[in-house]
């Protein structure tokens, strides 16, 4: 292009000088030069566009390779903490799979338990019936008379009729007076109406020594005067001796102080205990269910 424009220059050059050419033929050429010129300007125009069309090409190029590489370090990264996690997921599914199984162990000893507690609880709502019903009948029973020297309690699901020495025995003896019949009488049917309990009959003394050839001292003598009583419920009164205990405690479980007439009065007594057979509460115990301990 930089030739064609000089040709027609020196054309124009040699045409004016030889002035053989005409004003329209030398306007044409003036023309057809402008319009190379033109050409030329955006021919170097469009040359500086696509150079550096091409600069930014490389240096995008160049940016491309770069994200490219750290997109892949980036890939990589993602990878491992994929598998990091799904290592941890496991890990997690198979500790959550054995809490599950332990879990279900808990409810169902926590199940069994208090199905147990039911069974207590019933056991020992039936006993606490029983022994008011007991009482109460026992209580009916007895004349005025009778009440003043016979107490009945309920402690701890345990019965307690205690009787006063001087209704039962002689005085200074373990044989049994003619008058504690008819009250003996009514205990024993109690006793023989809930055949589901075991009887303890216990002696006790208040401190005074005893001073009798056949009886060495009040641990003899407590003895001895409830085994009166048992064998008095077993002859006279066909209670089953199998229910029946006879035990001495001497001086050694009083009620109040020995400091006074009184005092000696009220711990010199025989108490008749009826309780639910141990054996009954030891089955149960027996049925509690089994815990392990939480893995």
């Amino acid at each position: 292009m930089k030739n064609c424009i000089h040709y027609v220059s020196i054309a124009l050059m040699a045409l004016s000088l030889s002035g053989c050419v005409s004003k329209k033929e030398f306007k044409a050429l003036q023309n057809q030069n402008a319009d190379l010129k033109e050409k030329l300007a955006a021919l170097r125009q469009t040359n500086q566009d696509t150079q550096l069309q091409l600069t930014e090409c490389n240096a995008n190029g160049k940016s491309l390779q770069q994200r490219l590489a750290d997109e892949q370090k980036r890939n990589a990264e993602l990878q491992a903490a994929y598998k990091d996690l799904q290592g941890s997921l496991d890990k997690s599914l198979q500790q959550n799979s054995q809490g599950n199984i332990n879990i279900s162990k808990l409810v169902d000893e926590i199940n069994a338990s208090n199905r147990f507690i039911k069974q207590l609880v019933e056991a020992k709502d039936k006993s606490d019936s029983l022994n008011m019903v007991l009482t109460n009948n026992l209580t009916r029973s007895l004349s005025a008379s009778e009440k003043q020297e016979v107490d009945v309690q309920v402690l701890k699901g345990v019965v307690y009729i205690s009787l006063a020495d001087n209704m039962l025995y002689k005085s200074g003896s373990y044989e049994i007076n003619a008058r504690a019949g008819e009250t003996l009488s009514k205990i024993a049917k109690i006793i023989k109406d809930y055949n589901g309990y075991d009887v303890l009959i216990e002696g006790n003394t208040d401190p005074v020594p005893i001073s009798r050839t056949n009886i060495r001292n009040n641990w003899d003598l407590s003895c001895l005067r409830a085994s009166s009583v048992v064998q008095a419920l077993q002859n006279d009164y066909g209670v089953d001796p199998k229910r029946l205990t006879a035990a001495g405690r001497g001086e050694y479980n009083p009620v109040t102080t020995n400091d006074t007439e009184v005092g000696k009065q009220r711990n010199r007594r025989t108490q008749i205990i009826i309780t639910p057979k141990l054996d009954e509460f030891m089955d149960l115990i027996d049925e509690a269910p089994e815990t392990t301990a939480a893995q």
